[in-house]
């Protein structure tokens, strides 16, 4: 709500709240997640009476300390040239070797010590001949090194209690390569010992002929993976935005012609040039003294000596607009990529050098208000599309990209193939905002949501993990800036509101459309729509301004409001049992539980449980589930549509998101207390009194309709579109809607679906915060406890279990893809509810062990990079639809290997007892993902969410962690014997078009079809 928000709430400009630069970047990740739904029912959590105080790490130095800490009158090396005021909780030091490190402490969560070593090197820095080897060098630094064996440094890590993939990580950018490890329980000996590992893995790795012939498939694996519509597109988009610059053809993932030609020397060449103290940063972060975390990396990366002369990295290049360009208008290259299975989209992007500067406070008032005049005219963009305009989205976006360009990037989706409307309307707003001030009320209602989003992290600041702060470190340095306590971000946005005038937003949004050269890439399905000649013309030609999407002053707040009805009274008021949680039951029989406490300051997160969930979907209606994931908040509340939702929520903490679960309809929101009445009223209006505006609806159907064709464009696009609806038997309530279904959806049918289900059945509100509750007791029995009585769910919505396919052969889909790529999964059904809750937590434990097998399986076999992965889904509010499904990203010609080496594991679990030492690998980060998890309110709401009418799931906390983490190997063969050897598993591949699998039926359906 309000402005275009980041993933914590902030204006996108701001994601990195400890940081007054505000610059975003990508990476190329190698980890790669197929399924980035969390399992928040199986969220381990750990009740707080079963956790121990914490034990921080002690300095195992004696009368030693670090040598090259910067004190007193020292200028902190990050600090160099800049007048921000320092951020005292951290403490920075330079080695003479030319190594630099930041370390301090922070117990969130407790005992937990986060590491970052970052090189400044990525694939920009790479020779022609060796693309792809900072991310090649990046997997064998990972294989073996002088404390590891081959192969040894997950399993390793994993007995360290750090979980593969989230705790042991690892990514390599254009600019540079960050090795990340979380280590949790970190007392002095497994601290020295991790930094003993970890630099012999950067100082002298392997990198023998054996690591590279096991790390060079997987490598190809992954960049097989990636789908190939959108990889070309990004490609060749990177080709024309950036013509002329190193940033154009250095892809992280490199080519195959240089991967397969590399060898040891050449690799160990390129490690030895850059891997190299002078272009080192360590970052650490956890609950450990500072100067023990200091002299930990004075003693093992004190002596580290580079091999070789200093290397200056290249230059990587200036924008620059072509020859006989028009100065006031210098359109450069432009592109038209024909992608039959993509929707369209258009980006332009003015370009200028990037140069690094002295990040001073000055700077940053600069860039701040670049932001918000970029936040203005996205705000103006997005009401055009609202109101049925031209496009489906439109945003502005300026980026330092990779040290290579500071560039504004305009994108848009065109709704139809008359995409010179669309450019012609979205550059008529832009056009308006360079012309003509905005309004005072503009940019106050802006610098309201950013001053919301300071003061929330400077509340917020004691519960930020140290692996976040971590990160912004590392991002800090990569960008070449500085880092700010929140309360410095908060004082210099505070010291500058005089400065937001609508003056000085004009100047900065003039500067920001203007630069040496414009580039444009336009993607569409139809080769004869549209060439670059034609683009350049379009970009070319004058536009007129259009003040039609200015925004008008509109007053509105709560206190105009109508009521939700009369408030109503409490019924019941108890103790829930556990935690000092309050559980309270209105007349109408609204139930709610609330516990507050003061865990994480300035932060309240509400959860609204109502409905059946998906159950409530007769099979004609099943568009309109879609539909209202997308469109039920936008269709508005009461007396407020989309922009008074908007407006009456500027300056406030408050979200709106809407999920359909197996057995319940979800509202949740992170507000804080100020907030959190008025959040209320928000939520209890959209069941009490909801608005059905017709253009939300209109939208998302159009959005829908856009993105169908683009799934079948690689096999994880088939596996997102499809896999819910083939895994359920092809339950119509799991489908994605195909444009046919899309076109018969209507504003009127929407309403008629939703309307009764916001009526129906129990309500259940949780409110877990720093909040005062007797106040909110009030604001409940306003909003929740005014609402009508509920009717009821409808017997046959209560009688639609949910139960997984099941077939002798497997169900086989066609991607329109690359021919080199497939997917393969094999689910079994297991079951749901909250009875076989403890059994479903040991099913985790063996998830997890299958897990690891797959995974050395499949790289064993095929070369297969990390997309393996087996997911253990238990639905708590339903009885049935539970399943262990093994999902991986291969080749067409791996899935009969995929599927025996599924088989093979499912024996061998079954028939040979795991080793305690493989158990261990598993328990372990179990044990710790328990205790980390234990921190925060939002996992405990995820376990006791439903427990104000069942009291079970309060009994079932008592036993988590022992669930979760003490088992026998007899008991995992017990377990794989009854669910994975005694059930039909139901299997699924997806291949390319026009191949054929074995054991493929022949009833199988034509390409990018079901």
């Amino acid at each position: 709500m309000g402005a275009v928000r980041g993933k914590d709430g902030a204006p996108r400009a701001f994601l990195r709240p400890h940081s007054l630069s505000l610059h975003l970047g990508t990476h190329y990740s190698v980890f790669m997640s197929l399924f980035p739904r969390a399992l928040r029912h199986l969220a381990p959590i750990l009740p707080l009476f079963l956790i121990s105080s914490p034990v921080p790490a002690q300095e195992k130095t004696g009368a030693l300390a670090p040598q090259h800490l910067q004190t007193g009158a020292q200028t902190p090396w990050i600090y160099r040239g800049s007048d921000v005021p320092r951020d005292k909780e951290w403490m920075f030091g330079e080695m003479p070797n030319g190594l630099r490190y930041a370390v301090r402490k922070n117990g969130v969560p407790p005992e937990q010590v986060s590491i970052r070593v970052r090189i400044d090197a990525g694939s920009i820095h790479e020779q022609d001949h060796e693309q792809g080897f900072a991310h090649l060098l990046e997997h064998m630094t990972f294989r073996e090194s002088k404390y590891l064996a081959n192969g040894a440094a997950i399993p390793t890590f994993q007995r360290l209690g750090a979980t593969f993939g989230s705790d042991t990580n690892a990514e390599t950018t254009p600019t540079q390569t960050v090795y990340k490890l979380d280590v949790p329980e970190a007392n002095s000996g497994k601290l020295e010992e991790v930094f003993k590992l970890l630099s012999g893995m950067i100082r002298e790795p392997t990198l023998s002929a054996k690591g590279l012939s096991e790390d060079l498939p997987i490598v190809l694996a992954e960049k097989r993976e990636q789908a190939a519509a959108a990889q070309r597109v990004a490609e060749e988009s990177r080709k024309t935005i950036f013509a002329g610059q190193r940033l154009a053809n250095r892809l992280p993932i490199g080519t195959e012609a240089t991967l397969t030609a590399a060898t040891p020397q050449t690799v160990r060449a390129f490690h030895d040039r850059w891997y190299r103290p002078e272009n080192t940063v360590i970052v650490v972060a956890g609950d450990a003294d500072p100067r023990a975390l200091a002299l930990l990396v004075e003693r093992y990366f004190g002596d580290w000596k580079g091999r070789g002369p200093h290397v200056e990295p290249p230059d990587f290049g200036d924008p620059v607009a072509p020859a006989g360009s028009d100065p006031a208008n210098p359109v450069g290259e432009t592109a038209v990529l024909v992608e039959p299975d993509l929707p369209r989209t258009m980006t332009y992007a003015v370009m200028r050098p990037w140069r690094q500067v002295n990040d001073t406070i000055v700077y940053n008032e600069g860039l701040l208000l670049d932001s918000l005049s970029q936040a203005i005219i996205n705000r103006r963009l997005e009401s055009r599309a609202r109101a049925g305009g031209s496009y489906l989205y439109a945003q502005v976006n300026q980026d330092d990209v990779s040290r290579t360009a500071d560039a504004t990037f305009v994108s848009f989706a065109p709704l139809t193939e008359d995409w010179q409307t669309a450019l012609a309307d979205v550059r008529g707003v832009i056009a308006d905002a360079i012309a003509t001030p905005p309004t005072q009320e503009e940019i106050d209602r802006e610098m309201a949501e950013f001053e919301v989003a300071f003061a929330s992290s400077v509340e917020q600041r004691a519960v930020l993990a140290g692996s976040k702060l971590a990160d912004d470190i590392v991002q800090a340095v990569d960008i070449r800036e500085t880092v700010a306590a929140p309360e410095t971000v908060l004082l210099v946005f505070q010291g500058m509101k005089d400065k937001f005038t609508p003056e000085n937003v004009l100047k900065h949004t003039r500067a920001l459309f203007s630069g040496p050269v414009t580039r444009s890439v336009y993607v569409t399905p139809d080769a004869s729509e549209a060439n670059a000649s034609a683009l350049r013309t379009a970009l070319l030609t004058p536009i007129a301004a259009d003040g039609s999407a200015r925004l008008a002053a509109k007053s509105v707040s709560f206190d105009q409001l109508p009521p939700v009805g009369p408030p109503g009274t409490i019924a019941e008021q108890s103790p829930l049992g556990i935690l000092g949680i309050d559980r309270v039951k209105f007349a109408n029989g609204v139930s709610a539980l609330l516990w507050s406490n003061n865990a994480e300051p300035g932060r309240v997160t509400v959860k609204v449980r109502f409905g059946s969930g998906r159950r409530a979907f007769a099979p004609e209606d099943a568009v309109y589930a879609s539909l209202g994931e997308a469109a039920l908040v936008g269709s508005g509340v009461g007396e407020l549509g989309q922009e008074e939702l908007d407006r009456i929520s500027t300056g406030r903490r408050m979200g709106f998101d809407f999920e359909i679960e197996e057995g319940v309809f979800t509202f949740a929101a992170q507000t804080r207390s100020a907030d959190l009445a008025d959040q209320l009223y928000l939520f209890a209006a959209k069941l009490g009194m909801p608005r059905w505006d017709a253009n939300p609806v209109i939208r998302a159907r159009a959005a829908a309709k856009l993105a169908y064709e683009s799934y079948a464009t690689s096999p994880n696009g088939m596996l997102e579109r499809d896999l819910e609806y083939e895994l359920y038997g092809r339950d119509s309530r799991f489908e994605t809607p195909a444009p046919p279904e899309l076109d018969a959806a209507t504003p009127e049918g929407f309403r008629k679906v939703w309307e009764p289900l916001l009526a129906q059945g129990p309500v259940e509100v949780l409110v877990f915060g720093e909040f005062d509750k007797d106040a909110t007791l009030e604001a409940l029995r306003r909003t929740f406890g005014a609402l009508p009585a509920r009717q009821p769910i409808p017997a046959d919505a209560l009688a639609r279990a949910t139960n997984l396919a099941s077939a002798s052969d497997p169900r086989v889909l066609f991607h329109r893809g690359d021919d080199s790529q497939a997917a393969a999964m094999v689910a079994w059904p297991t079951g749901g509810g909250v009875v076989g809750l403890r059994e479903s937590r040991q099913l985790q434990i063996l998830s997890d062990l299958f897990n690891n097998r797959l995974l050395d399986e499949m790289r064993e076999r095929t070369g297969a990079s990390y997309s393996p992965q087996v997911v253990n889904d238990w639905p708590v509010d339903v009885e049935t639809g539970g399943s262990i499904k093994a999902l991986a990203l291969i080749r067409p010609q791996d899935v009969p290997a995929y599927f025996a080496a599924t088989e093979q594991i499912v024996r061998d679990l079954v028939t040979t007892p795991v080793t305690a030492d493989e158990l261990a690998r598993v328990t372990e980060p179990l044990k710790q993902s328990v205790s980390r998890a234990s921190t925060g309110n939002t996992f405990w709401l995820w376990q006791l969410e439903g427990a104000s009418e069942d009291s079970r799931r309060v009994a079932l906390l008592r036993t988590l962690l022992v669930d979760y983490t003490q088992t026998t190997p007899e008991a995992m063969q017990a377990l794989a014997t009854k669910y994975l050897a005694s059930r039909q598993p139901f299997r699924l591949a997806v291949i390319p078009q026009g191949q054929q699998l074995a054991t493929a039926p022949a009833s199988s359906p034509p390409a990018g079809g079901r």
